[in-house]
């Protein structure tokens, strides 16, 4: 028995929804091909928020959101607001290709020893999806971390003069100069911090996830069906639901890891050079002691709004899209699409 029939039954009495897809049921090329395409569309959407979020961050000043981007649009046009945006893309493809992949074959497999071990079933599904998506993020993040600090480094550059971040022509420029200045070890600034952050991050978006799902049908989700004795979910109430508890689980998690992203993005992106210990970058020491000279603790959520923003619309729009991309690629769809 695996997590996915336990869950359908437990869920019969408040309504019927359609049958979870599981990692042997998909059609891996198709799901790899279509995930590619999806997901950079996702990508390009929401890309401009993190660039405001990445500028927010570095800047020793204290602009809000909109007056952030009314500054890059002027100075730099809307080109500004996707400074890095190919380097990114590229970079995104084989990182989601590994992160889906790891977060599919974990809930699978620690679905369904969760339930054979006598775990309740909302219990079970927490605990696979929060392990799913920590194995997810860990994996993911040996790809993306190089590219993220190549795109950061894009991101910021622009008008603002007290940021240190040297001109790079493009990414495979910034790439190149950062590997001749600071080695391997330069692409992977941030790393451990970059684990810190998405780790838990991913782990407690996907466990609220499960929970916040659960009790979106539980409380609201019967009365969005049809009023009969066979309540049966259509697939606009399934994305409103999926997408309601996403936007949820996006926002506490974004609240719970914003400091750490902090501090993960000054590493990533901010030099020191100049210093007298010679240090190619700021130490995590370092960096808090900065941020809190310059705006308290509070400095450690200065573009929290952009940051829920992002991952609340995100996490939506990633997860309606996810749960569609498993349905178009099912070996055999038949009965799975309302």
């Amino acid at each position: 028995m695996n997590l996915s029939t336990v869950e359908e039954e437990s869920t019969d009495q408040i309504v019927h929804k359609p049958e979870e897809i599981d990692w042997q049921m998909l059609d891996k090329s198709k799901f790899f091909i279509l995930g590619a395409g999806l997901f950079s569309c996702v990508s390009a959407t929401l890309y401009p928020v993190v660039v405001l979020k990445t500028r927010q961050q570095v800047s020793s000043s204290h602009l809000s959101s909109l007056k952030t981007a009314f500054s890059i649009i002027r100075y730099e046009g809307f080109r500004g607001l996707y400074r890095g945006f190919g380097t990114s893309l590229i970079g995104t493809i084989p990182a989601r290709a590994v992160y889906m992949t790891a977060l599919e074959i974990t809930k699978s497999n620690v679905g369904t020893s969760t339930v054979n071990l006598g775990f309740p079933e909302p219990a079970a599904a927490a605990i696979a999806n929060a392990m799913a998506g920590l194995t997810a993020a860990l994996a993911a993040q040996v790809v993306w971390t190089p590219i993220d600090v190549v795109s950061q480094r894009l991101m910021v550059q622009g008008n603002d003069k007290s940021l240190k971040s040297c001109k790079y022509m493009n990414g495979i420029d910034a790439f190149r100069k950062i590997l001749n200045t600071d080695g391997p070890r330069g692409l992977y600034r941030g790393f451990g911090i970059s684990v810190m952050t998405y780790a838990p991050s991913n782990a407690v978006w996907w466990a609220s996830y499960s929970v916040v799902q659960r009790l979106v049908w539980g409380g609201i989700g019967s009365y969005l069906c049809k009023k009969d004795d066979d309540m049966i979910a259509d697939s606009r109430t399934v994305m409103a639901v999926q997408g309601v508890s996403a936007a949820m689980a996006g926002g506490v998690s974004a609240l719970v890891t914003m400091p750490l992203d902090t501090i993960k993005t000054r590493l990533q992106v901010l030099d020191n050079s100049d210093d007298n210990n010679g240090r190619k970058g700021p130490t995590i020491g370092q960096t808090v002691r900065n941020l809190v000279r310059e705006g308290g603790w509070m400095a450690f959520y200065r573009g929290l709004g952009p940051r829920w923003a992002s991952m609340s619309m995100s996490a939506t729009t990633m997860i309606t899209t996810y749960e569609l991309l498993k349905r178009l690629s099912t070996k055999n769809q038949e009965n799975l699409i309302p």
